[in-house]
């Protein structure tokens, strides 16, 4: 695995977004995913992005430096990671919505089950909430440097490309801007939360 640099993450969202597409996400305890959908939120020319209305105590870390984790409680229920891009002080930030389990599928299991119906491992990191859920990812990881291989979290690279022509469709569970087609996906994944169109 490479590392990658603070460059990879600099620039806006949208452009971030489908690079972002097979490249891994990994836990200090084994438990990797790779990254195969994803949705791009564009800070003040967004108004669907938390950071749209400026800088609040939730969204602070939105606009730090790009390559960290912004991490939110989404509607009471369960927690959404993001990866800041753009520069410092620009808030924008890709949502991660679905991953494959690479490695740590047992941790993932215990971590996803042990409140849930759903046993099938399509399921396990399917959605920003199942994600958190069986990477183990909460309140206390917001603001963790993506790039710190001796930290909590951090995203590498194997080598695997992202796709040449990732599937693009508009973004889940927002009421503005709904109709942008910033959600990016690996084509065909049957991981993917929803199907793209």
């Amino acid at each position: 695995m490479a590392p990658l640099e603070r460059s990879f993450f600099a620039g806006p969202a949208l452009g971030l977004a489908p690079r972002l597409l097979n490249k891994l996400l990994v836990r200090d305890d084994g438990r990797v995913g790779r990254i195969i959908e994803v949705e791009a939120y564009a800070g003040s020319d967004d108004p669907a992005s938390h950071a749209y209305r400026g800088r609040t105590r939730r969204n602070a870390t939105m606009f730090g430096p790009p390559g960290h984790l912004y991490v939110y409680f989404s509607y009471g229920v369960h927690w959404c990671a993001n990866v800041v891009a753009g520069a410092e002080g620009v808030a924008q930030a890709v949502l991660l919505r679905a991953v494959e389990p690479v490695a740590g599928l047992e941790a993932m299991r215990a971590a996803r089950w042990r409140s849930q119906r759903s046993r099938a491992d399509r399921d396990l990191c399917r959605g920003p909430g199942r994600l958190c859920q069986a990477m183990g990812i909460d309140g206390s990881l917001d603001g963790a440097d993506l790039l710190d291989r001796g930290g909590p979290l951090w995203v590498d690279d194997d080598g695997v490309p992202p796709p040449e022509s990732p599937a693009s469709s508009p973004r889940i569970g927002i009421s503005s801007a709904a109709e942008r087609p910033w959600r990016f996906s690996v084509p065909g994944h049957a991981g993917v939360s929803r199907r793209s169109r």
